[in-house]
C-alpha cells in the first residue's frame, strides 16, 4: 500500500476536493496524509486521514478562553479585511485584491517551506498532490511524483483565445482582453519575478512566465466538459479533466420540518456565498431580507459569522450545511460562483444565480451566464427586483432544467473522484 500526501489551499473548495479523492484512496487501503493549514486540526483525522499540518504565518498567542479557530481562519480574516475591494471592477481588483492575495499566498509558502520539508521527510510519501494556486517548492523537490490539482476555474490555464483569468470578461468579445492582460502584467511582474527567484534558490525548477505554480507529472482540473474551454485552449497530454469531484463524506441531511411544503409554487432554493464570501455579514443580511419576501423556501449556508444575523421564517440555515446532500433536494442555487459549488451544481443539474465576489468567481459567473445555465448578477449593485425576477425566471424555465438534468447524468456517469484516484494511484510504486 502507498502513502499519498495532499496539500490543499486553506479553503473549503480545494480541501473538499482533496477529501473526496483522498477518501477513495483511503478506502482502497492506502495511507492518506493531509499537510493542510493548521486551522484544520481535528477536522480531517476523524475521516481517517493522517493530519500533519502547517502554519502559513506566525501563530497568534493562544487564548485558553477563545473558541476553536474556524477551518480556513487565515483566509476568512484576509477576506474580511479586504472585502471593500469587491465592490470595484475586476481590473481594479488586480491592484486592490488579486496582487495582495498572491503576495499573501507567497508569504505563506515561504513561511511554511521548512515545515513542509520536515513533513515530507517525516511522512515519506510516495506521491504528493497539491491543490493550490501557488508554488510550494518542497512539494516539487520531494523526489516523488508531483500532482497538480486545479480546483479553480480553468481559465487558470491561460491561452490567447480564452478570456484573461480573474477578469469575468465574455468569451466572444475580446475588446477588453488586451488591457486587462497588460494591467495584470504591470501589477504582478515584479512579484512573480521575486517568487521565481526564490523557488529556484531552494532547488525547484523555474516557473513559466507569470505562472505562480509548477506543472505536475500529472495535472488534474475540475470542470464539466459542457462548460469547458477546450475548443479554444487545448491542453497537453498530461492534463486530465474531472467533470466533477463530489465527496461522499458530508453528513446526512433531512429537510427541516419548517421547510416542508405541499405547495407546488413554493420551490426550494439553496443560498451560499461560500465559507469566505458569507463572512460579509452586510451582504448576507441584504440577501436574506430580499429573498425573505418570496413565497419560496431557502436553505442558507450562513458561514463563519452565522450568529451575527437572523433568517426570515421561510428560511433555515446553519454555519455549515452538508452541501453535497443538500443540492439534490433543491430547485435552484444562489451562489458566489466558487468552483466547488459551480461544478457541484452541474453535477446535480441545478441552475444558478451567480453573484461573484473575488478571484475566479467572476469567470464562473460569466461562463454560466454566457452558456445559458443561469444568470450573473451584480453582487453589490443588484436591484431587489433583479434578484427576485431572476429566481422566478429560472424556476419557470423547464427547458433549462431538462438540459441541466441531461448534462448531470453524463457528468455523474464519469465519476470524477474515482478517475482522479485511479490516475493518482497509478503513479505510486
Amino acid at each position: 500500500m502507498a502513502r499519498f500526501l495532499f496539500m490543499p489551499e486553506s479553503a473549503y473548495g480545494p480541501t473538499n476536493n482533496c477529501i473526496g479523492i483522498g477518501n477513495i484512496l483511503r478506502q482502497r487501503g492506502h495511507t492518506v496524509i493531509f499537510a493542510a493549514e493548521a486551522s484544520w486540526e481535528g477536522r480531517l483525522e476523524p475521516m481517517g486521514f493522517v493530519e500533519d499540518l502547517v502554519h502559513l504565518a506566525e501563530p497568534a498567542e493562544a487564548d485558553p478562553d477563545a473558541p476553536p479557530e474556524a477551518a480556513g481562519q487565515f483566509w476568512i480574516d484576509f477576506i474580511r479585511d479586504t472585502s471593500p475591494v469587491f465592490r470595484t471592477p475586476t481590473i481594479e481588483q488586480l491592484t486592490g485584491f488579486i496582487q495582495p492575495t498572491w503576495q499573501a499566498l507567497i508569504d505563506g509558502a515561504m513561511f511554511s517551506h521548512q515545515q513542509l520539508t520536515e513533513i515530507i521527510a517525516r511522512q515519506k510519501p510516495d506521491v504528493v498532490i497539491e491543490d493550490n494556486v501557488n508554488a510550494f517548492p518542497a512539494l516539487v523537490t520531494a523526489g516523488v511524483p508531483f500532482v497538480r490539482s486545479v480546483s479553480c476555474q480553468p481559465l487558470e490555464m491561460q491561452g490567447p483565445d480564452v478570456p484573461p483569468v480573474f477578469s469575468g470578461l465574455p468569451s466572444d468579445d475580446r475588446s477588453q482582453w488586451h488591457d486587462f492582460r497588460a494591467e495584470y502584467r504591470r501589477t504582478h511582474a515584479d512579484m512573480w519575478g521575486a517568487l521565481n527567484d526564490w523557488v529556484q534558490s531552494v532547488g525547484a525548477p523555474a516557473l513559466g512566465d507569470l505562472e505562480f505554480i509548477h506543472e505536475g507529472d500529472l495535472n488534474l482540473y475540475l470542470y464539466p466538459e459542457v462548460a469547458d474551454y477546450t475548443d479554444r485552449r487545448p491542453l497537453g497530454a498530461n492534463w486530465h479533466r474531472l467533470d466533477s469531484s463530489v465527496r461522499s463524506t458530508d453528513a446526512p441531511f433531512e429537510l427541516p420540518a419548517q421547510l416542508r411544503s405541499d405547495d407546488p409554487n413554493s420551490k426550494l432554493i439553496y443560498l451560499s456565498l461560500g465559507s469566505l464570501g458569507s463572512a460579509d455579514v452586510g451582504l448576507m443580511r441584504r440577501l436574506v431580507a430580499v429573498l425573505g419576501t418570496m413565497r419560496h423556501r431557502f436553505i442558507v449556508s450562513k458561514g463563519p459569522l452565522a450568529d451575527e444575523y437572523e433568517l426570515p421564517s421561510n428560511m433555515w440555515g446553519a454555519a455549515q450545511v452538508p452541501q453535497t446532500n443538500v443540492l439534490p433536494l433543491v430547485d435552484l442555487i444562489i451562489t458566489h460562483g466558487g468552483n466547488n459549488t459551480t461544478t457541484e451544481a452541474f453535477h446535480f443539474g441545478k441552475p444558478m444565480i451567480v453573484m461573484p465576489l473575488f478571484w475566479d468567481q467572476y469567470d464562473n459567473a460569466q461562463r454560466v451566464h454566457e452558456l445559458g445555465y443561469g444568470q450573473r448578477l451584480d453582487t453589490y449593485g443588484f436591484a431587489d427586483e433583479e434578484l427576485t425576477s431572476a429566481v422566478d425566471r429560472l424556476l419557470a424555465d423547464g427547458d433549462l432544467r431538462a438540459r441541466m438534468a441531461a448534462n448531470a447524468e453524463v457528468i455523474r456517469g464519469r465519476s470524477g473522484t474515482q478517475r482522479a484516484a485511479d490516475l493518482i494511484e497509478a503513479l505510486a510504486p
